[in-house]
């Protein structure tokens, strides 16, 4: 299928958006998922950002919505021999390193991240090699390539955990990509460490003028903010976290009114845990500011049910994905770190 772009400020090449389906369409396509999912001894593995009726069709065929991590521990123990991860590359990648018997299928391999195309792997390699006395630690928000040059893989959700863990061993840590991040667990933790500046798109114009203003309008809102976002915005949160974090928080918090500072796809899963709750979506654009995004993520909206039936219908070089065993082997020592150090959390939260 053959992308068009448009190039933003950031420089980034933003893809056109899919042309919308009717709702005798949705109905067609996703009558053939369901079909071709069982065909293909298939499940659908989607993040929390995509589109709400792709939502709805991973819950009506017992697939799996969630963040990052638990994509990776999803897609690692369900016994289907074919993933298709409904998301972006990176995750894509991630399914495929963890599970290299299987096949991995995604509606677009055009489906990119702002912090993995703001984190080149040779430039980055470079940088690491510039501060050999450094520990690596890289979000899972970066290519295969990325991810073995590192000797940590953290997700959002478990980040500041682990750095608190090096920084308790003494260790000093390199970062990447995502600044704000980096900025956020370093104040959390005190601990000593250089970040890489990439930034995600969406994240990134959440304006903190706005945002007051916002809450000048609802002043029993609380407001959710996710850590990729400006300090500023940060500091005005009630709670602070991971996709799957935020979510708790909005059961857990008492305000009936919730401001929330993160891909507005969230509010799918977040609607059904608080039913009872009213979500406003934090402003993009401030004085002078102009919505690039508004809150969606570009790539993940490339994910419809037409790609999504034809990943799995075609699969080959334009849905599937390959990488190299050499790099598979060297990226799945720190994802694995990732995981058991979860594991290990998990397990000392719970007793």
């Amino acid at each position: 299928m053959k992308q068009t772009f448009d190039v933003n400020t950031t420089g980034y090449p933003f893809p056109a958006k899919p042309a919308p389906l009717d709702t005798n369409e949705q109905r067609f396509y996703g009558e053939k998922i369901k079909k071709l999912l069982k065909q293909q001894d298939a499940v659908l593995v989607a993040h929390y950002y995509t589109d709400p009726e792709i939502q709805a069709l991973v819950e009506e065929t017992g697939g799996c919505i969630a963040d990052s991590l638990e994509m990776a521990r999803f897609g690692n123990r369900h016994p289907a021999s074919t993933l298709l991860v409904v998301g972006v590359r990176f995750m894509g990648e991630t399914a495929k390193i963890l599970n290299p018997e299987k096949r991995v299928f995604m509606p677009t391999l055009n489906a990119e991240c702002s912090l993995d195309l703001g984190c080149p792997a040779d430039e980055f390699t470079a940088f690491c090699d510039s501060h050999p006395d450094r520990t690596v630690v890289v979000y899972a928000n970066t290519s295969a390539a990325v991810k073995a040059r590192a000797d940590w893989v953290v997700t959002s959700s478990i980040a500041l955990e682990l750095v608190e863990y090096l920084d308790g061993l003494g260790e000093k840590i390199l970062w990447a990509p995502d600044r704000h991040l980096g900025h956020y667990v370093q104040k959390k933790s005190g601990a000593d460490i250089l970040s890489w500046q990439a930034t995600c798109i969406v994240h990134d114009e959440f304006k903190t003028q706005a945002l007051i203003q916002m809450k000048a309008l609802y002043p029993d809102a609380a407001i959710l903010v996710h850590p990729e976002s400006p300090a500023a915005v940060v500091d005005m949160a009630d709670a602070v976290g991971s996709t799957s974090q935020l979510i708790e928080a909005a059961k857990r918090l008492t305000q009936k009114k919730l401001i929330v500072a993160t891909d507005r796809g969230i509010f799918y899963k977040m609607q059904q845990a608080c039913p009872d709750k009213e979500l406003f979506a934090a402003p993009t654009a401030g004085e002078g500011a102009t919505c690039k995004t508004c809150a969606h993520c570009p790539w993940m909206a490339m994910n419809d049910f037409r790609a999504i039936a034809e990943g799995l219908e075609q699969g080959g070089l334009m849905h599937e994905i390959h990488i190299d065993e050499k790099l598979r082997q060297q990226a799945l020592l720190p994802l694995n770190r990732m995981l058991d150090f979860a594991k290990r959390l998990k397990l000392s939260s719970n007793r």
